[in-house]
């Protein structure tokens, strides 16, 4: 009997989830979903999600990840974003964007049945896992589920994200999809 714990975890890229599957995926069922209505332009937006697909299918996993896909919907980020357009990298704009995605892949989680939602968001140095994890906890108690608090750069989560990154010839961008920035 297999026991495991499925995971929905919020991916924002391929190379934040290269390091971050690789560590979660001997322990639970994960399945990954790609909802960043916060990139921009749309060109940006499909190169990620395709390379999300790419690197579930040349990765070599202990089992099948399934890829649930979002549509581009940048107008929800809009909506949370525009009136804080001038705040600085980090500021309340971020934290909207997070709880603007951590809230979406929460309302996924319990929809499908998943025992546990997470971000790869933590893995990268420019994010504070512990607000991630106070905005990610708070949806879970919204919507009455359990919310993974990790940060995932610990351990060396990100290097080792360039080190598959550079194994799998993963596109990296150089900034996290916001035309704010």
């Amino acid at each position: 009997m297999n026991d495991k714990q499925s995971v929905l975890l919020h991916c924002c890229c391929a190379p934040c989830a290269s390091s971050v599957l690789e560590r979660l995926i001997s322990q639970y069922h994960v399945s990954v979903v790609f909802y960043n209505p916060n990139i921009e332009p749309r060109e940006e937006f499909d190169r990620r999600k395709k390379e999300l697909a790419t690197l579930l299918l040349n990765m070599p996993l202990l089992s099948d990840v399934k890829l649930v896909e979002c549509e581009y919907d940048n107008a929800a980020f809009e909506h949370v974003a525009l009136s804080l357009r001038e705040e600085s990298e980090g500021g309340d704009r971020c934290r909207a964007c997070f709880k603007l995605r951590l809230a979406e892949t929460a309302r996924l989680t319990k929809a499908g049945e998943y025992d546990m939602f997470a971000t790869t968001l933590s893995v990268s140095p420019h994010k504070d896992a512990r607000i991630l994890n106070e905005i990610g906890s708070k949806q879970a108690e919204i919507y009455g589920i359990v919310y993974f608090n990790s940060d995932f750069k610990k351990q060396d989560g990100y290097k080792r994200s360039i080190e598959l990154s550079k194994e799998y010839g993963l596109y990296r961008q150089n900034y996290c999809g916001c035309q704010y920035k």
